[in-house]
């Protein structure tokens, strides 16, 4: 059985590493892309922190069903206001600030919440934990094209400097 500290302390692990890659980006370049199709390095950390931080806006909101309307825009809606030429630093800052903020929000809940189910955009019903499991999978995806776009200019992403720094 998954435990709801467990999901929410290991999400909370995978936003600090999220941030950091940020601020380890070399002058704070948000706008590196390695080919003209891909989303820069700071539209795909916008997008993981609009998507953490609406979805969960949904479900601590009661939404149970991601079916019904537009979900996408509603995710806008509860995004956070940070000007689209935000620096890397205040980049960063949001992705801390904003999980301590959901986090502790979703805290808040009892294990009936986590338990409640949703249906997903996708039709698939799911429990609000597994939701909350999913958004962490989410960003990990997201994060993995940051940490790659880190090395693609050098740097070592910060999991990969914790390993070396244990050896």
């Amino acid at each position: 059985m998954v435990h709801i500290d467990t999901v929410l302390d290991g999400w909370k692990t995978v936003r600090e590493d999220t941030a950091q890659a940020v601020r380890d980006l070399p002058a704070g370049d948000l706008s590196f892309r390695p080919v003209p199709d891909l989303m820069s390095f700071g539209e795909i950390a916008r997008h993981i922190l609009d998507a953490g931080h609406g979805l969960t806006g949904m479900l601590l909101e009661g939404v149970e069903d991601f079916t019904v309307g537009n979900f996408r825009e509603r995710v806008r809606d509860l995004a956070p206001p940070l000007p689209s030429d935000a620096t890397a630093d205040r980049m960063a800052q949001e992705l801390s600030m904003r999980m301590d903020e959901r986090l502790a929000q979703l805290r808040e809940r009892g294990a009936g919440f986590f338990a409640g189910m949703v249906t997903r955009w996708d039709g698939a019903r799911l429990t609000r934990l597994e939701m909350v499991q999913f958004l962490k999978e989410h960003e990990l995806t997201h994060r993995s094209q940051l940490f790659l776009y880190l090395r693609m200019r050098g740097i070592v992403p910060p999991t990969t400097r914790r390993r070396m720094a244990k050896k």
